[in-house]
């Protein structure tokens, strides 16, 4: 009877529990369409540049990059493992139809060029920079190639945990949308809960560093305390986020480090921002309607003269990402939400949306 009685009152408790969690649906802002949809994949951080549209895939445990024509979404190539636990990862477009992407083949990570003419594949940078002490994550590119960049850890005893992370075809799936997380002692790994991302928070990692490479004047510039940096269109400008306590916000600077400048000030966080191909605006990522949840993330534009800013997504228990814009008026970007019921419920996968930026 006792047992009876026991299991009825740990049934309720585990209803109710599982009813307050779930957050009512909320009416969409603007209307989204998912663009890429494989139930047996998983499609994370669209890039765009010119024509092409370049994505990284995981189909059961192997990493690869996919490139489509934007428009048409016909696959035109694809970057796969040319080695056993080879992890291709990390790819953005270029408008010549270049693709830069990461991979682990000749060592822990380093970055690479897919070229266009024939089947070549290029290193960009120093060989034993990039294989030896540094992991390269997040890196970006300009369109015209000319200027790359990415994020790293110096802090040795990350890294190996980092290099454990790059080639699991396992990770946890929310870890693949949210790769700003590698470096934060309290959201690295998967867990049930998290403290937001506001200030006071304490990291005990070391802050990440940028490094800026120029390959027309054969210059490797280091940035400390930066992360996701993204190069302007035309190479001149670098916007990249700042962890300042806790708090996570984006900054603009131009290349050469000149006129550096906060463009955002909340108390919770802004990260992974995407320029829009006239340079005029940036879609980014942000927490601050959901008081710093690490997983319920929306997508913002921001005029970057005004300063004025829009929220294009807001589902109550989605985690919206890696923005891109298709054009002027455009953005892709990945999100958990359900194919069916995209503003109401969530699933265990990643597709690409689309979402119409108002005029």
């Amino acid at each position: 009877m006792y047992r009876n009685i026991l299991f009825f009152c740990l049934s309720f408790l585990l209803s109710f529990h599982a009813l307050a969690a779930r957050a009512p649906a909320a009416d969409a802002l603007y209307p989204i369409t998912a663009v890429i949809a494989d139930p047996n994949a998983i499609e994370v951080y669209p890039s765009i540049a010119g024509e092409h549209l370049v994505y990284s895939l995981r189909d059961l445990n192997e990493y690869s990059v996919v490139q489509v024509n934007k428009n048409t979404l016909k696959q035109t190539k694809t970057i796969a493992a040319m080695q056993p636990h080879e992890a291709i990862r990390f790819g953005r477009a270029l408008s010549n139809g270049q693709i830069l992407y990461t991979s682990n083949r000749m060592g822990p990570v380093s970055i690479w060029l897919r070229n266009t003419v024939g089947e070549s594949h290029t290193l960009i940078g120093n060989s034993n920079t990039f294989n030896g002490g540094l992991i390269p994550l997040n890196p970006s590119i300009s369109n015209d190639g000319h200027v790359s960049a990415f994020d790293t850890t110096l802090q040795k005893t990350r890294r190996a945990i980092i290099l454990n992370d790059y080639d699991d075809g396992f990770l946890n799936i929310e870890l693949l949308g949210q790769t700003w997380r590698h470096y934060h002692s309290d959201m690295f790994r998967y867990k049930q809960g998290y403290k937001p991302t506001e200030v006071g928070t304490k990291n005990k990692f070391r802050a990440p560093h940028i490094f800026i490479v120029d390959r027309q004047k054969s210059t490797t510039t280091m940035l400390p305390n930066a992360q996701n940096p993204m190069i302007s269109p035309n190479g001149e400008q670098m916007i990249f986020t700042r962890d300042t306590g806790g708090n996570y916000d984006l900054w603009i600077q131009n290349i050469d480090g000149s006129q550096q400048q906060r463009l955002t000030d909340s108390p919770f966080g802004e990260f992974e921002a995407a320029w829009s191909p006239d340079g005029r605006k940036i879609a980014f990522v942000s927490n601050k309607d959901a008081a710093g949840d690490v997983r319920l993330t929306s997508i913002y534009v921001m005029d970057l003269q005004s300063k004025q800013m829009i929220q294009l997504t807001n589902s109550p228990r989605a985690t919206d990402g890696g923005p891109t814009w298709k054009d002027n008026q455009t953005i892709l970007f990945h999100s958990n939400r359900d194919l069916e019921h995209w503003q109401s419920d969530t699933m265990k996968d990643w597709n690409i949306w689309s979402v119409q930026v108002p005029q």
